[in-house]
């Protein structure tokens, strides 16, 4: 893979490490920077279990890709990208108004699932 692809992939990884290790760690406090309050043990272990999870299972699987260099692994993210983005356009749609907030996330997710998707299909291909 080409090195900008891999350092961008990285980037990513590193991003997805900060964040799952924000909520293995500290549930409230980032909870609170995307507008969620966990209710009780059961919200703060669903938020440690799953954003948590997510986040550290994605940075898990763009390394593996980097350093197996193999594309599959950094499409699994990107299909996993595509469907968080796909439940906020249900959001927008259902819910109205949506914060400008979370339209940034959702462009984020776009363009993070777009650049995994290049990545690891120019992989595939063998043009790395």
């Amino acid at each position: 893979m080409d090195l900008t692809l891999k350092i961008l992939a990285g980037l990513f990884a590193l991003l997805f490490i900060f964040m799952g290790s924000g909520f293995m760690l500290d549930p409230t406090g980032n909870a609170a920077s995307l507008a969620v309050v966990p209710m009780g043990e059961h919200g703060l272990n669903t938020l440690r279990g799953d954003l948590g999870g997510l986040f550290l299972a994605s940075a898990a699987l763009i390394l593996l890709g980097i350093i197996q260099n193999k594309g599959e692994w950094l499409v699994a993210v990107a299909v996993l990208m595509v469907f968080i983005a796909a439940g906020r356009l249900i959001g927008f749609v259902i819910d109205g108004d949506p914060a400008e907030a979370t339209v940034v996330a959702f462009g984020f997710e776009i363009v993070i699932a777009a650049v995994l998707i290049f990545a690891g299909r120019r992989m595939a291909a063998g043009t790395s």
